[in-house]
């Protein structure tokens, strides 16, 4: 088991010192009154040896006795677990938080590293896990320590010769469970990686069944799954098998133990140095002892995914943030001149895209961006928001670089639209106020802006129709409809615009398109777009190949040119002719 992650996991208990301490004078209680049982029953016992010879006062006083500890040691448990509960959601909940809190900070080159589905079990299912291994830490790892070693003090109290054959058989028990639990780690690691993939190909394979269905690949994504699954199923059978087998060794080697005992009382019975009621209370300790032993080898399974989980957590959590200037600069009354000086960038070092990229755009103008699938478009929309930075080159808004503002400023100046619609679980209304706090009116005024009101108009509850996960109820066209209300409504300084109609009949585009007319007048703009005949208007158009600009000019002045923008034209445009 590794010690790292369990040593960061304690750190999350140090803002609860109070339930720890809590925990451990309530477990200190309850683990005394119930050592203290055994005596009583020894002596209970010894009040009735010899026929004609039981002294039933002192029985019942010694009963009541043994009652009245069981019943302190029942409460002390009961408010040990109430504690150790409250502390285990608490620490959860904390990590859960900070795990959450760092995934949005981290810079989209990490996130783009994992699958969505592991991330969400790494967020939901492995911190679960890690609950549930602290709480049987606390509950019974901690409670079992000290039982062991209050047992021990009670024996060697009572007998030393027999307390030395019980500790010098224990170390075969803990030989037997760390040998084991070696093994387990390894394969608990193995499952959770799968398990991991396994989340991420089922969340593929349920939110794109459209696609899977129309070009009938359900048998081969079915035989996928049913790989994964049998991975998971194999790496689930050796992890739980071998967590298994702690239970059973330990009792094995507790069963000596208590044999042990059980030969060397009655020895000491037999010669008359002990008496019958002692051997008892020895075989009831002899009992306890081994009992801890058996609950710790079970918590063994618990720990050992807890802290494999714990090292999937805390991988994630030391993945680098994206770091902020320490004074960012704050502009005011943005004009939108973006000047791109000598930038080079890609997202693998091996594979170039951009090099020396350089372009002037002044205040007002529209920059339209074209050119073949990979040579570059939406690379530059990153690395204008920062989704990605620059590897060398600056990239300058009215003359200050945006690496001294602030990310969360700078893409307040921005106002998006993207190919891939993006819609919340929540009423119309709440998903085109998203990030403001406009009026009725004015998200009102943004949707018939952006010619969405009508459809939500026809609604049953308008504005309060409830959108499921991610627009499921809606159509394409509809959902970015309301993601161009959205940016009506935003009224950014700077316009981005990737794709924003092309998921919209060509009558609406034509009516979105005015409306944009109208929106971007004034504001500087940026347009990637596939289908030329809505960039003819763009102050300057750029050509883009294989992450360079190969042409650049007004859609008519490309057109004189007889380049590749002219190719590109004219195999578009005879594509809408036939």
């Amino acid at each position: 088991m590794k010690k790292e992650p369990l040593k960061r996991l304690l750190k999350y208990c140090l803002p609860y010192k109070m339930h720890l301490v809590g925990i451990v004078i309530l477990s200190s209680i309850q683990i005394i009154f119930t050592l203290l049982i055994p005596i009583y029953i020894g002596k209970a016992v010894d009040t009735m040896i010899g026929v004609d010879q039981v002294d039933f006062t002192l029985l019942i006083q010694r009963m009541i006795c043994i009652g009245s500890f069981m019943l302190i040691s029942a409460l002390s448990e009961w408010c040990v677990l109430r504690l150790s509960n409250r502390l285990t959601y608490a620490i959860t909940k904390d990590l859960r938080n900070d795990l959450l809190s760092h995934y949005i900070e981290l810079p989209l080159k990490v996130v783009d590293q994992y699958a969505n589905g592991d991330l969400i079990s790494r967020v939901v299912n492995d911190i679960d896990l890690v609950g549930d291994g602290i709480l049987q830490g606390f509950t019974h790892l901690f409670g079992g320590i000290a039982t062991i070693i209050g047992t021990i003090c009670f024996m060697l109290y009572i007998n030393v010769t027999i307390a030395m054959i019980v500790i010098l058989l224990t170390p075969l028990s803990l030989v037997v469970a760390s040998v084991i639990a070696s093994k387990t780690y390894k394969y608990f690691q193995i499952q959770l990686s799968i398990r991991g993939q396994l989340n991420g190909y089922v969340e593929e394979m349920v939110g794109h069944q459209k696609v899977i269905k129309a070009f009938g690949h359900e048998e081969e994504n079915k035989e996928h799954f049913d790989e994964l699954n049998e991975q998971l199923y194999r790496s689930g059978v050796k992890s739980q098998f071998f967590g298994a087998l702690v239970n059973p060794s330990t009792r094995i080697v507790n069963s000596i133990v208590y044999a042990s005992v059980a030969m060397g009382g009655a020895l000491y019975v037999v010669s008359g140095n002990m008496s019958v009621g002692i051997l008892t209370s020895f075989l009831s300790y002899a009992n306890q002892y081994t009992k801890p032993f058996n609950e710790i080898s079970g918590v063994f399974t618990e720990l050992q995914t807890a802290v494999a989980s714990a090292a999937r957590v805390f991988e994630l959590l030391d993945r680098h943030v994206e770091q902020e200037v320490d004074s960012p600069i704050q502009l005011e009354g943005v004009r939108g001149e973006i000047t791109f000086d000598r930038v080079y960038f890609s997202y693998e070092k091996e594979q170039k895209l951009i090099e020396d990229f350089n372009l002037h755009v002044n205040p007002g103008q529209m920059v339209a961006i074209v050119g073949p699938t990979g040579c570059g478009k939406t690379t530059l929309i990153n690395l204008l928001m920062r989704f990605y930075d620059t590897v060398s080159g600056t990239i300058s808004i009215d003359g200050v670089p945006i690496q001294d503002i602030s990310r969360h400023d700078l893409r307040s100046y921005y106002g998006m639209v993207l190919q891939e619609s993006w819609l919340f679980t929540g009423t119309i209304r709440d998903n085109i106020a998203y990030g403001s706090q406009a009026s009725e009116e004015e998200i009102i005024e943004a949707a018939k802006k952006a010619h969405a009101h009508n459809f939500i108009a026809q609604l049953k509850d308008g504005y309060d129709t409830f959108i499921h996960e991610d627009g499921g109820n809606l159509s394409q066209g509809q959902k970015q409809l309301l993601c161009i209300s959205r940016i009506m409504l935003k009224n950014s300084p700077i316009l981005i615009l990737d794709e924003a109609t092309s998921s919209i009949d060509t009558r609406t585009e034509k009516q979105i398109q005015d409306a944009f007319d109208v929106m971007m007048k004034g504001r500087t703009s940026f347009v990637v777009a596939h289908r030329l005949s809505t960039i003819r208007q763009a102050d300057v158009i750029l050509v883009m190949k294989d992450g360079h600009i190969i042409e650049k000019g007004t859609h008519d002045e490309l057109l004189k040119q007889n380049g590749f923008y002219n190719q590109l034209y004219t195999s578009q445009f005879e594509k809408e002719k036939d």
